[in-house]
């Protein structure tokens, strides 16, 4: 047998107005996602949790610090198109295959991915609506929107989130790249007369290669245009905040990354507070993702990047989980495109608890566990952490978790509430 201990603590978020959702979400055979009821299989494991954040568009709410920085970011590419309003539901295919993920991929697994059936799942990322926003002739666009991913349960971590997804594409005629030559003529003039200090690498390395498909030249300009856009959007977004101040430059660098649907693809950090902070991933779009959407002769670049990441770094704000709170104490803190920084306002100290249950020993993943959690508790539960676990003879395991009991402060007085 195995012993599992786990530790859940509760947030920070005390006194926040968390809403428990009466509706009805699921039958036996039927689960019910934004109105819709689709057929269960043995894929189903969306959690009613999950379905009552389908609909809260948090993005779209303009005094938000989610819905005021994705203003800011369109703000800065007035030229695109800005979207935001997909729907989080989308094939499997859509999702993974048209971007080229490979069969194996571990985001394809139901322990990390929210599935309503085998058909049918959630988003996990922005990029899965690529395909089809280049099939409409989008060439310059942003997309906002949620997405979900099954995650564990501590202050950086949720299983929603948003993102941003950009994109441009250019003809790889004689017009088209002479246009790509003139864009990256003016960012750099722009960046070199500014307050930053970049740590570039090269564009394009053996470990980091440009696609067979794509002139040398053309790939090496893609590339130099991404970087010089997303240089230029670091600053409008950390410049003169964050700590970068008092003439002090707003230092960034690139690293070299993979993701399955770019190459070459790069990561890039910020300084902030004495430490790198990685911001966004990015790369040149791979040329089957355009041939998929009937975009021949072109070539671009997409990145993405997570709206919480960049908010909880510029607005302060400690636990991811705060985003999702509707107390006023909260909300009334922000207006539309004022970034302050985020003031607690509880102090109630955190309480421990344990719990143990035998399951099989292949019986149970942590992400359903913490799923199991989110349901129960909602975000009341902080950390859920293992911190022991014991091998026996049996097959079965005994998992003890650690539970925690929050205060809530309600109208009606002080309630003590079991996680």
């Amino acid at each position: 047998m195995r012993l599992n201990l786990w530790r859940i603590r509760p947030p920070a978020l005390r006194n926040a107005a968390f809403s428990s959702c009466p509706r009805c979400f699921s039958t036996d055979s039927h689960v019910n996602v934004l109105g819709q009821y689709y057929s269960k299989d043995s894929a189903t494991n969306i959690t009613a949790s999950i379905i009552d954040k389908l609909d809260r568009k948090l993005h779209q709410q303009p005094a938000h610090p989610l819905g005021s920085l994705r203003s800011l970011i369109e703000s800065h590419y007035p030229s695109f198109t800005h979207l935001s309003n997909f729907t989080p539901l989308v094939t499997p295919a859509k999702n993974f295959d048209d971007l080229s993920f490979p069969a194996d991929h571990p985001g394809r697994s139901a322990s990390d991915s929210y599935y309503i059936n085998k058909d049918l799942m959630l988003r996990t990322h922005t990029s899965a609506h690529e395909v089809e926003t280049f099939a409409k002739g989008e060439r310059k666009w942003l997309l906002t929107a949620d997405v979900y991913r099954r995650d564990e349960i501590d202050a950086t971590h949720y299983p929603v989130f948003h993102q941003v997804e950009g994109a441009s594409i250019f003809p790889t005629n004689p017009t088209g790249i002479h246009d790509l030559e003139e864009d990256n003529a003016r960012l750099a003039d722009y960046l070199k007369n500014s307050n930053i200090v970049i740590e570039d690498i090269p564009h394009i390395t053996g470990s980091n290669p440009r696609q067979p498909t794509h002139d040398p030249r053309q790939a090496e300009l893609v590339a130099q245009n991404l970087k010089l856009s997303l240089n230029s959007l670091m600053l409008t977004l950390f410049g003169g905040r964050a700590g970068v101040g008092g003439g002090e430059p707003l230092r960034v660098r690139w690293i070299e990354a993979y993701f399955p649907f770019t190459s070459p693809s790069y990561e890039v950090e910020v300084f902030f507070h004495g430490k790198w902070l990685e911001i966004l991933g990015c790369g040149v779009v791979l040329q089957s993702t355009l041939d998929r959407a009937n975009v021949p002769d072109s070539i671009g670049w997409a990145f993405g990047l997570g709206l919480e990441r960049i908010a909880m770094i510029l607005y302060s704000i400690p636990d991811i989980r705060l985003f999702w709170s509707q107390d006023p104490r909260f909300l009334n803190q922000f207006a539309p495109g004022n970034i302050v920084p985020f003031v607690p306002y509880s102090k109630h100290p955190s309480c421990y608890k344990d719990i143990s249950f035998w399951v099989p020993e292949q019986g149970l993943h942590e992400n359903d566990f913490c799923d199991l959690v989110r349901d129960v508790a909602g975000d009341l539960a902080e950390n859920v952490k293992m911190v022991s676990r014991l091998r026996c003879d049996a097959d079965l395991a005994n998992k003890h978790y650690r539970l925690t009991r929050s205060h809530i402060r309600k109208r009606e007085g002080t309630v003590d509430v079991t996680a």
